[in-house]
C-alpha cells in the first residue's frame, strides 16, 4: 500500500460531475482546501468530438467515450448490458447508462434544465403518494438560481411562461428560438388540443456565456456539442482547478475508513490502475459519484464496524431506486412537413401532466417532442417497404422530413425492493463487483403510462400519423435516484435534509441518490442545486468552526 502521507485535505470529494466539481469550485474559492478523486480518465473534449465524427452508429450516446477497465460504464442503454446487470419484471426499464471520467455523465446529455415544483418536495402531504422530502421547494430555490447562473441556463419569461416553479430571478439567458419542427409541433397542440406546449430550460447558451460559444444548432447535444456551447461538468473542472482544487483521475474509491466510534470518516482508499492502494485524508467527505456508483461504494465499505456498509444503519442504501421510466414512439406525421433535426434536440414540452389532484392515483409526466435527425429512421422504414432506386430516395425524403418522436418521463415512487446490490459473479478489472439492480414498475407509474399512451395515440391521430413504432415495454431516461434516500427518520433514510448522512457527521451525499421522489423534470439542475447546498453548508462549518 502506498502511504500517500500528502494526500490530505480540509474537503475530500469522490467524483468529478456536475455535483462533485461544482462543490469543489465553491469550496476552492472560499480558500478551502479540496482534492476531487475521479475513478476515470481526464480526456480533452476534443477527442471526444473526433471520436462521434468517426462513429459508424452516430445515435450511439456512449460511443464517443469508451470506457477503462479499471472504471467501467454501461455501454449501450438498448441492449442488456456488461456492467450494470438488471433483473426483475421491469429489467429493460433499468438498463442506464452514465459515464465514468472527468465531468461525469452531463458530457452527453440534452441539456434540459428543469427545477421541481414545490408540490414535488411534497408528494405524500399533498397526494398521500410515496415520501416527502426532508426540505421544501423554498429552501432550495436561491441554489436553484445559483445552478442556473453557473450552468448558464436560457429560459422563457416567467411572466408570459410560468413553468409552476417560482422564481426570485429571471432566468440568466432569455430562451433558445424554437426550430422550424418545433414551431409547427407548438403551433398545432396549442390550436387544435387542451395541452400546451411551452419553452423548455436548457443549460445552453443563447449568447456567448462563460467562454462558451453561443448555440449553433448543430443537432447532436447527444453524444457531444460540438463547439461546446452546452454546460458539462468539464466547466466546473476547469474552473475549481483554477481556483486551486486538486484533480486526481484514474483513481477508483474502494473504502470508506472510520473512526473507532464509526461516527466519522476518517480516510477513504482508493486504486490506481494498476491496483495500488493509496489513502486519503480530510476533515469531510462528500461522495458524489452518481446514484449508482455511490450506492455501490457505500456498500462495498462494509466491514465489521459496518457489516451492511457505511451510512446503511437505515437498511436503505441501495434500495428505493428510481427513474423517470416512460412511453416512446416514433410514426410519420400526414400533415405538413416538419423536418426535424435542425436547432437542438429539445426545445419544447407539453408539460400539463406535472402536477394535479390526480397524482394520488398515477404519477405525473411530462412529454417531450424530440427533434432529432430522423434520417436513419426513414431509410429503414422506405427499404421495409420495398422501395428501391429513385423512388427508394424520394421516400427517405419524404419519410425523414414527415417523422415526429415523442417520449415522457413518468413519475416512479420509492419503493425499498427496487434494490441496488453487489453482484456475487461479475468483477471488474480491479476485483470490484458490479452492480445489480431489481426492478418493478409500480402500479403508479404503470398507470401513468398508460395515460401517456392514451395522449399519444390522441396527438397521432391529429397529425394522421401512420407507421407508427412505439419502443416495447417502458422506455428507461438515464435518471436514476434514490437509492440513498433523504428523509427525516434515520430509521428510514440514508441523510438529511442537508444531506449529511444520518451516521457519519462528516460524510454527505450528492447525488441525484438523494431523492425522495423524482417528479418529472430532469434531474440535474436538481442535483447541482442540492451540491451547492452542501458546499453551502461546508464552508459554514469550515470557515466559522
Amino acid at each position: 500500500m502506498s502511504s500517500d502521507q500528502n494526500l490530505s485535505a480540509d474537503v475530500v470529494i469522490v467524483g468529478s460531475g456536475v455535483a462533485g466539481s461544482s462543490i469543489a469550485n465553491e469550496l476552492a474559492r472560499a480558500g478551502i482546501s479540496v482534492i476531487v478523486l475521479e475513478a476515470g480518465p481526464r480526456v480533452d473534449r476534443q477527442h471526444f468530438v473526433d471520436n462521434f465524427r468517426n462513429l459508424e452508429n452516430k445515435p450511439s450516446y456512449q460511443g464517443p467515450f469508451p470506457s477503462t477497465p479499471w472504471a467501467v460504464h454501461p455501454p449501450n442503454q438498448m441492449t442488456p448490458n456488461q456492467y450494470l446487470h438488471t433483473s426483475g419484471p421491469n429489467a429493460e426499464a433499468y438498463q442506464q447508462v452514465y459515464l465514468r471520467m472527468m465531468g461525469g455523465t452531463t458530457w452527453h446529455w440534452a441539456g434540459c434544465a428543469w427545477r421541481y415544483l414545490p408540490s414535488d418536495f411534497e408528494l405524500k402531504t399533498r397526494y398521500g403518494q410515496g415520501r416527502d422530502w426532508a426540505l421544501k421547494y423554498d429552501d432550495l430555490e436561491p441554489f436553484y438560481y445559483q445552478a442556473e447562473v453557473m450552468m448558464g441556463v436560457c429560459g422563457p419569461d416567467p411572466k408570459v411562461e410560468d413553468l409552476g416553479s417560482p422564481r426570485q430571478q429571471p432566468y440568466p439567458m432569455e430562451a433558445l428560438p424554437i426550430s422550424y419542427a418545433a414551431q409547427q409541433f407548438r403551433k398545432l397542440i396549442n390550436e387544435k388540443t387542451p395541452y400546451r406546449v411551452v419553452h423548455e430550460p436548457q443549460a445552453r447558451n443563447t449568447q456567448p456565456y462563460d467562454g462558451r460559444p453561443t448555440c449553433e444548432g448543430h443537432n447532436n447535444c447527444m453524444p457531444i456539442c460540438p463547439i461546446g456551447a452546452m454546460y458539462n461538468g468539464g466547466y466546473s473542472v476547469y474552473h475549481a482547478e483554477a481556483a486551486g482544487a486538486k484533480f486526481v483521475p484514474n483513481a477508483v474509491v474502494y473504502k470508506i475508513e472510520r473512526d473507532s466510534a464509526n461516527k466519522k470518516v476518517t480516510a477513504v482508499h482508493y486504486y490506481d490502475p494498476d491496483k495500488g492502494s493509496h489513502r486519503v485524508t480530510g476533515k469531510y467527505f462528500v461522495v458524489a459519484a452518481h446514484c449508482i456508483e455511490t450506492a455501490k461504494l457505500l456498500l462495498l465499505s462494509a466491514d465489521e464496524q459496518s457489516p451492511d456498509g457505511v451510512a446503511n444503519s437505515s437498511g436503505h442504501v441501495g434500495r428505493n431506486m428510481m427513474d423517470h421510466t416512460g412511453v416512446q414512439v416514433t410514426f410519420i406525421s400526414g400533415d405538413k412537413a416538419l423536418w426535424p433535426g435542425r436547432g437542438p434536440l429539445e426545445t419544447n414540452v407539453i408539460d400539463n401532466f406535472r402536477d394535479g389532484d390526480w397524482r394520488g392515483d398515477r404519477g405525473a409526466y411530462l412529454v417531450h417532442m424530440v427533434d432529432d435527425n430522423q434520417v436513419d429512421f426513414a431509410t429503414q422504414l422506405a427499404i421495409s417497404k420495398g422501395y428501391v432506386g429513385k423512388d427508394l430516395e424520394d421516400q427517405i425524403r419524404y419519410l425523414a422530413s414527415h417523422t415526429v418522436r415523442l417520449f415522457s418521463h413518468n413519475e416512479a415512487l420509492p419503493d425499498p425492493d427496487n434494490r441496488l446490490t453487489l453482484s456475487k459473479t461479475h468483477k471488474d478489472a480491479l476485483g470490484i463487483p458490479h452492480p445489480d439492480v431489481y426492478y418493478k414498475l409500480p402500479d403508479y407509474t404503470v398507470r401513468s403510462c398508460e395515460h401517456t399512451r392514451g395522449l399519444f395515440k390522441d396527438l397521432i391521430g391529429l397529425m394522421h400519423g401512420t407507421d407508427e413504432q412505439w419502443t416495447p415495454g417502458y422506455f428507461p431516461q438515464d435518471h436514476p435516484s434514490g437509492s440513498t434516500i433523504m428523509g427525516v427518520d434515520p430509521k428510514d433514510s440514508v441523510v438529511d435534509g442537508h444531506c449529511r448522512t444520518h451516521d457519519h457527521e462528516n460524510l454527505f451525499i450528492a447525488s441525484s441518490s438523494v431523492f425522495s421522489t423524482v417528479g418529472t423534470g430532469n434531474i440535474t439542475l436538481t442535483v447541482a442545486a442540492l451540491a451547492l447546498r452542501v458546499a453551502d453548508t461546508l464552508k459554514k462549518e469550515l470557515l466559522h468552526a
